[in-house]
């Protein structure tokens, strides 16, 4: 059982809904630090519901959320400012600014916690984690209507990565991308873990990805969160959607898959995501040096907001 100090994430009671809908009806969930918690559930469970909640895009009509140990629901843009640039995010799709180039998106953050920060230092982070990502150098001055689906997905994973976060927020992250892409991004995603100690709550639908990289899995359906632990853990529980999804035909696969893995067979996943051509790049070393870099640059400087237009007029050209 883990200390109440290795929680990252606390929401207890949690209640959303819109209309006459409840989505959320008491639900309880904890994230442990460093882990990657993997949460499912059928279309209209409410997962980026919660992840919305968690990071304050959605307001609850009751409950209690805690993130780093800190209160978030209630309180003023201003208080949770410190608690909400230890986080970074990637929605569905990469939901990138179609009008600013790609290093132009990863730093958006940086302006907006960092507005200090000199023109040159924000070109150098921003290129850092564009290859940081398996992005190849020259992706920076594209703009997102030049890049694949693939490219896009790490383009938002570069922009989330901005602030050297503790703590990932991944929604649907390999959704539309073909199998090679997906167990690509599944290892950038465990290697970039591993490596920044970070802590990943991932939304997902892809078994394979459950089975490949998460450490427990939070099942979402009647409204709460119904069972968390190892896919073993939830196997062994009797509810029909857990036995559904896991020991469904797609379940069966995706175990298959990871034996090959595991076995070290030459078409496993794994094996696939090392032979893609954007597979990660090895070399993060000195990424906590980077983000020493711009914390120290901005020292002292009020964390203030930045629109689009003012990323567009002041960012690389």
């Amino acid at each position: 059982m883990a200390d109440a100090d290795d929680h990252i994430i606390r929401i207890k009671g949690l209640v959303n809904r819109f209309g006459d809908q409840t989505v959320h009806d008491g639900l309880d969930l904890d994230v442990r630090r460093g882990e990657i918690l993997g949460v499912v559930g059928g279309s209209g469970t409410g997962k980026s519901v919660l992840m919305r909640s968690i990071i304050g895009l959605q307001t609850p009509e009751a409950g209690e959320v805690e993130v780093f140990g800190e209160p978030t629901l209630g309180r003023d843009e201003t208080e949770t400012l410190d608690i909400r640039r230890r986080w970074g995010v990637l929605f569905q799709g990469g939901a990138l600014f179609s009008t600013l180039t790609v290093a132009e998106n990863v730093q958006v953050p940086l302006r907006e916690f960092y507005p200090d920060l000199d023109l040159a230092l924000l070109d150098e982070i921003a290129s850092y984690k564009v290859v940081m990502t398996g992005l190849p150098a020259d992706a920076g001055p594209k703009y997102p209507a030049e890049l694949s689906g693939g490219m896009r997905k790490r383009a938002g994973l570069a922009r989330a990565l901005a602030l050297d976060p503790e703590l990932l927020f991944l929604d649907e992250p390999t959704a539309g991308l073909d199998p090679i892409g997906a167990a690509a991004f599944d290892q950038l995603t465990q290697g970039l873990q591993r490596t920044l100690g970070l802590t990943v709550f991932l939304i997902t639908h892809d078994l394979d990805t459950l089975y490949a990289i998460c450490d427990r899995v939070a099942v979402l359906a009647d409204k709460k969160v119904i069972a968390v632990g190892t896919i073993p853990e939830l196997l062994a529980t009797d509810h029909p959607w857990i036995q559904e999804y896991f020991n469904g035909p797609r379940g069966r696969a995706a175990v298959d898959a990871q034996g090959r893995a595991e076995d070290g067979q030459p078409h496993s996943a794994e094996g696939d995501a090392r032979a893609h051509p954007t597979e990660v790049m090895r070399r993060v070393d000195g990424q906590r040096t980077q983000g020493s870099l711009a914390d120290n640059a901005a020292r002292g400087a009020s964390g203030g907001g930045v629109s689009v237009d003012a990323a567009r007029t002041t960012g690389t050209k």
